[in-house]
């Protein structure tokens, strides 16, 4: 096993070596552009969450809205990426745009439920994804780096969760234990 450098810490004990520079780099970047620590109304919210996944790190910052009746509204994502070299631009705001949208699906109304030791949904048709109606306004920033080139795609999904119910914490005080969220839950709120 090779020595980690300085400025370099491993994941799991491992020859992985997490970039604690480079983690701060996609934080602070997220934050600045999402505004973060600016005054939201009453009812918004930000939140953010942060991975290394696949070599690759990514911070999002999710800006929601609550109404009275529940009804939540996830307005804008803020996402800062440094995937090392980023060889075509254009392609890792395209996966991460998409990635968004896809874990929004699940965040918000893309439930699987079991009955009779069977899965119930089947298709499109009772398994609601991500209608455009519902997508948030994304921003994409890419941290500029001479790393060699990280893993794109997967790593935009697991950070979108937490940086949403993190922003709905912001703006209720509800803390979220389940997925999809449950409308019942912010109603009380």
């Amino acid at each position: 096993m090779s020595p980690i450098p300085e400025g370099r810490k491993s994941v799991d004990g491992g020859d992985d070596p997490l970039y604690t520079s480079r983690f701060r780099a996609v934080l602070k970047l997220a934050a600045e552009k999402s505004n973060w620590g600016a005054p939201m109304p009453a009812g918004h919210g930000r939140g953010m969450a942060c991975i290394y996944s696949f070599e690759s790190f990514i911070a999002h910052v999710a800006e929601v809205s609550v109404e009275k009746d529940g009804t939540l509204r996830v307005n804008r994502i803020v996402s800062a990426i440094d995937c090392g070299t980023a060889v075509n631009p254009d392609g890792v705001r395209a996966m991460i745009e998409g990635a968004i949208n896809f874990a929004l699906g699940p965040v918000l109304t893309g439930e699987i439920t079991i009955k009779d030791g069977a899965v119930e949904q089947s298709n499109f048709h009772n398994y609601q994804v991500l209608r455009i109606d519902q997508a948030p306004d994304i921003e994409v920033y890419i941290v500029p780096s001479t790393e060699k080139p990280g893993g794109m795609g997967e790593p935009g999904v697991p950070p979108l969760a937490p940086a949403v119910a993190n922003a709905v914490f912001a703006a209720t005080g509800v803390r979220l234990r389940r997925l999809p969220i449950d409308a019942q839950l912010l109603r009380k709120a």
